[in-house]
């Protein structure tokens, strides 16, 4: 996971191999590795640890310096922030490419930068290739280093020399209350512009073209004294939808993403209200364990009343057992981010909770005044014990007479119960019904 202390800015010219090479010194597959140049397009941290020493990797989209494409323009930007953040710079290059003008552009830009550069020439496949590395003196950083990101040569004297020029520091550990926070849903529905409200900053590129964000990005922030890390992830379409093999690869990203989090925050356009996609993204970070809440973003925008949330809330109910909570927000003017940060909070830490026995015993008696168990064959089931033995998600047992007097009506009835009690609306919880080994037939 990302975190401060120093970082290392992995730059170069589209195409250059910049995310293998991520994932070669990091030993991950996080960043998205593709033939198609352009695939990483906001700067991506990575943690990673060489000789006992930790730093992060900030993997950066290609910079073409006199690309005049708005999104080229953005991917400059974002780099040039990866270098105010940084402290070391990896120039990328192409050793089967030679020199190239997007090389000398970009040198000449890390010579006027005040920190430490190494001239990485990557898809240097065999040794005898390495004296070809040697034309990169020209760019004049330094010695350039031969590797091969996709057979490993060079990676481990390229790590000895970044772990050389980095100054001293190291990750703060990330501990118990820090809460991982996934932000998924439909292409384009506005969830980088509230990862940069969130953050008070434009740390991700936002644009009007669906699918701008590839990888799944992790951001830290502090909220109220909280450590919260953010994760920013690829629009997920419709399986039947995902042709292209970047986008089958994107939507593994956020998939992974939020099994790794604690919360999911699933950002609909309020335009379209809730939409059965939404819904199965809904039921994906469930199943995952995650604690889940839909947002409807564009909130201002979208002509919709209160009369529409509370149909939009119905609906969701109606589809969700785990009925998530529907909040709305925008991105555009700020309306309700930091409320919606203070409810993926709570959800946070909800997933996290363990509830006291004898609370749940209480819970119990208290649900069998009110509704009555259900009986088969003139004997009734009961209710005898109820403890909880896990979290992430909370898991609960409660002892019975009679596992099959347990009617599914019942059993979510007492689910619905628990929900609201204990506040655990979009907590994928789990109860099971265990029978007491000698049976008690009063």
């Amino acid at each position: 996971m990302s975190g401060p202390g120093p970082k290392v800015a992995v730059l170069g010219y589209p195409n250059v191999g910049k995310s293998s090479l991520v994932n070669r010194l990091s030993e991950s597959r996080v960043a998205v590795v593709h033939e198609a140049p352009g695939i990483t397009r906001d700067r991506h941290e990575i943690p990673c640890e060489w000789g006992g020493r930790r730093f992060t990797l900030i993997d950066t989209g290609g910079m073409d310096m006199f690309d005049e494409d708005p999104m080229a323009g953005s991917i400059r930007e974002q780099a040039r922030a990866a270098m105010a953040d940084a402290s070391v710079g990896l120039l990328v290059v192409d050793g089967q490419a030679g020199v190239r003008p997007g090389d000398e552009e970009l040198a000449d830009l890390l010579r006027r930068w005040d920190k430490p550069v190494v001239v990485v020439v990557n898809k240097i496949d065999s040794v005898k290739n390495v004296p070809s590395a040697s034309e990169f003196y020209a760019l004049g950083l330094g010695d350039p280093m031969a590797v091969s990101a996709t057979q490993g040569l060079g990676t481990g004297d390229l790590l000895d020399a970044v772990v050389e020029r980095l100054p001293e520091g190291d990750f703060e550990p990330e501990d118990d209350e820090t809460i991982r926070l996934a932000l998924i849903g439909r292409p384009n529905v506005g969830k980088s512009s509230l990862v940069n409200k969130f953050l008070r900053s434009e740390r991700v590129i936002v644009s009007d073209v669906a699918g701008t964000t590839r990888d799944a990005i992790d951001l830290p922030m502090e909220v109220d004294g909280r450590r919260v890390i953010v994760v920013d992830t690829a629009g997920m379409r419709r399986q039947a939808k995902v042709t292209e093999s970047v986008e089958y690869y994107t939507t593994l990203r956020s998939q992974r993403a939020v099994e790794r989090s604690d919360v999911a925050l699933v950002i609909c356009d309020a335009h379209d209200g809730v939409t059965a996609q939404d819904l199965r993204i809904a039921e994906l970070a469930m199943k995952a364990g995650c604690a889940t809440a839909l947002v409807l973003n564009k909130w201002d925008i979208a002509p919709m009343e209160e009369s529409d949330l509370d149909h939009e809330r119905a609906k969701v109910n109606n589809k969700i057992r785990l009925r998530p909570k529907v909040l709305t927000t925008s991105a555009v003017s700020g309306r309700n981010v930091d409320r919606l940060l203070k409810e993926a909070i709570i959800l946070g830490d909800r997933v996290k909770t363990r509830i006291p026995t004898p609370q749940l015993n209480r819970f119990i008696s208290e649900v069998v005044q009110e509704r009555q168990p259900p009986a088969k064959q003139g004997s009734r089931l009961r209710l005898l014990y109820m403890a909880q033995f896990e979290t992430r998600p909370p898991r609960f047992a409660i002892q019975v007479n009679s596992r099959n007097r347990v009617t599914r009506d019942y059993a979510y009835f007492v689910e619905n119960r628990l929900r609201a009690r204990f506040g655990m609306d979009g907590i994928p919880l789990i109860i099971d019904f265990k029978e007491r080994k000698q049976r008690d037939e009063r």
